[in-house]
């Protein structure tokens, strides 16, 4: 990365039974139950871990500052109805994202345990953090999956100038035996938009092949990378990625897509995101034992193979965000003293307890 604007902030580790304990008494403070506020602080803890700090606990303020404007209900529950034995539409009633999904996926693996596949749409509803905590809760239930979600615009389609595409993650994952699961997450842009706000955060600068500023040239200042556009990953390719994730989740699910997902920072209106949720049973075409020993040599065979020089280790996808959440149920998620003040400024209004460091 570029050097830092200003000296960059200390980090302080926080304890993730403590952080998860903290954003949900903030968030049942702030009118969600106690079962979606459970989920939700989980989820977003899940993102700490994993060290993707941009969809983390981070994101309250943001969160908090809708439910005050009105344009997010903290007090909705997620409706579901059934339209074909193996396909479900969730409702999210303009609630958080987290619990939409989560219903979402858990009927998902319902349909799939019966009948190999289930596939879930998700309307009306709101930013659900990091993709990869749905993949890893179908893995957790012995799933394949694919998680889909859009976003509001942040890319241009290949050739344009304007805002017009979210960063839309696309997601998936696979169980396996004795090795790591598979678990794909990533951004159809050369790097989240979460990754920019986080350096505006800590006063760091980005790399000049991240976005483009307002005049539209390269730009390592965060604060006008966020008044351009993100760019698109491997050019066309990035943008066509960004464009079926906007079809499957956005018009398939009755939600706002084209460019008018309104941004988790935009408390102006409703988000109305969509999402698409599918679980696959994995021993459809074999037997399960089979799959995983399939499953162990992919990993094998990947990890394993020849490395390109200067390459000390390869990594199965996934396989770096597991190791950072072994480190951090260890020593604490790192977050800055701009981050903890913001956190500890709505734990004030709430009346909660504030989150201490040493």
């Amino acid at each position: 990365m570029s050097e830092a604007t200003t000296t960059p902030q200390k980090l302080y580790p926080i304890p993730a039974p403590r952080l998860q304990e903290f954003v949900q008494s903030v968030l049942t403070a702030n009118g969600v139950s106690p079962q979606n506020a459970q989920i939700t602080a989980s989820c977003l803890v899940q993102a700490d871990l994993r060290g993707v700090d941009t969809h983390g606990s981070n994101r309250i303020p943001s969160y908090m500052e809708r439910i005050r404007q009105g344009v997010l209900d903290a007090s909705a529950d997620p409706t579901l109805s059934q339209t074909t034995p193996v396909v479900a539409l969730v409702d999210g009633h303009n609630g958080f994202g987290f619990p939409a999904a989560h219903m979402g996926m858990a009927r998902a693996i319902e349909m799939a345990r019966e009948f190999g596949i289930g596939m879930m749409s998700v309307k009306h509803s709101n930013h659900f953090g990091m993709s990869a905590w749905l993949v890893q809760q179908a893995i957790d239930a012995g799933m394949m999956s694919l998680v889909f979600t859009n976003s509001s615009p942040a890319l241009p389609v290949w050739g344009g100038r304007e805002k017009l595409m979210g960063v839309s993650p696309i997601a998936c994952g696979a169980p396996a035996g004795k090795s790591k699961p598979f678990i794909l997450d990533m951004a159809p842009s050369v790097a989240a938009r979460g990754k920019i706000y986080k350096a505006l955060r800590r006063g760091e600068k980005i790399p000049t092949d991240w976005a483009l500023d307002s005049e539209g040239k390269q730009t390592d200042d965060p604060a006008k990378a966020l008044e351009g556009v993100m760019l698109p990953m491997g050019g066309p390719k990035g943008s066509a990625l960004a464009i079926m994730m906007d079809l499957f989740s956005g018009v398939l699910s009755g939600s706002a897509f084209a460019g008018n997902v309104t941004g988790p920072y935009d408390p102006s209106k409703p988000a109305d995101v969509g999402h698409f949720l599918v679980a696959i049973k994995p021993d459809l075409f074999m037997g399960l034992d089979e799959f995983k020993e399939r499953m162990d040599y992919l990993y094998q065979r990947v990890v394993g193979s020849e490395k390109a020089a200067g390459v000390e280790r390869i990594y199965f996808p996934g396989e770096i965000e597991q190791d950072m959440k072994e480190e951090r149920l260890q020593n604490g998620i790192p977050l800055s003293e701009a981050e903890i003040e913001a956190l500890n400024k709505e734990a004030n209004r709430a009346g909660v307890d504030p989150l201490k460091v040493t």
